[in-house]
């Protein structure tokens, strides 16, 4: 008798609870297969890109390279896979930051690990898969304040540009920043230069909140 092949899952997540509690709920199903975990953004596009899996588990909010950069850099490089978000964040500027990352689920935390397996399976088969809140959300019909989304984030600045503005809003210094992004700090320096003049901002104080505000960071950092 053939074996049926499994789904492969990667599951990106900086809590480790929330890594080991999803392993072992996978773990009780037969058609799943957790093939890595990752505790950063970074750490993520190296696994996904050399296990190539058929689902990623996305968390949004992580330090030094969010979700929404993660997913847009692994979809990059491999459009076949699927990206799932499961995250504690409801507010619809993270929602459509995964979206329009390439996203094609959106879970919270607060769901039920059968509905993440619903969503699973509906990713799977070509479709998008919002939990009720989300859904609601997005309709227009959920009745928690909602603040306008503004695109000009994702079309002014550069990915690159992007790293270091998170960075920075988790309070990295520049030659902090240059190593982990394996560039120079004349480089950083330059970038923290035309984030000020493209977002009119004039202190880092400034450029923390603009980070909070679009979900490149979160106030947890």
């Amino acid at each position: 008798m053939l074996k049926t092949k499994k789904i492969k899952i990667i599951i990106v997540d900086d809590h480790m609870i929330v890594r080991h509690g999803l392993c072992q709920s996978f773990s009780m199903e037969d058609n799943f297969e957790v093939i890595a975990e990752a505790d950063s953004g970074r750490s993520a596009v190296s696994l996904a890109l050399w296990h190539c899996p058929d689902i990623v588990i996305m968390d949004v909010s992580m330090p030094d390279l969010n979700g929404i950069e993660t997913t847009k850099i692994i979809l990059a490089n491999n459009s076949n896979i699927k990206v799932v978000a499961l995250t504690m964040h409801a507010e619809k500027v993270y929602v459509m930051g995964m979206l329009n990352a390439g996203a094609s689920g959106y879970v919270l935390k607060s769901s039920s690990f059968k509905e993440l397996l619903k969503c699973i399976n509906m990713v799977l088969s070509g479709e998008m898969f919002f939990c009720q809140e989300v859904s609601l959300l997005i309709a227009g019909k959920n009745d928690r304040p909602v603040k306008d989304i503004r695109v000009s984030v994702f079309s002014l600045l550069s990915r690159k540009e992007r790293e270091v503005l998170q960075l920075i809003a988790e309070g990295h210094k520049s030659n902090e920043i240059a190593k982990k992004l394996y560039i120079s700090v004349r480089t950083v320096d330059v970038h923290r230069i035309n984030l000020k003049k493209k977002l009119n901002i004039n202190n880092v104080a400034e450029l923390t909140k603009f980070a909070i505000s679009e979900g490149i960071t979160s106030p947890n950092f």
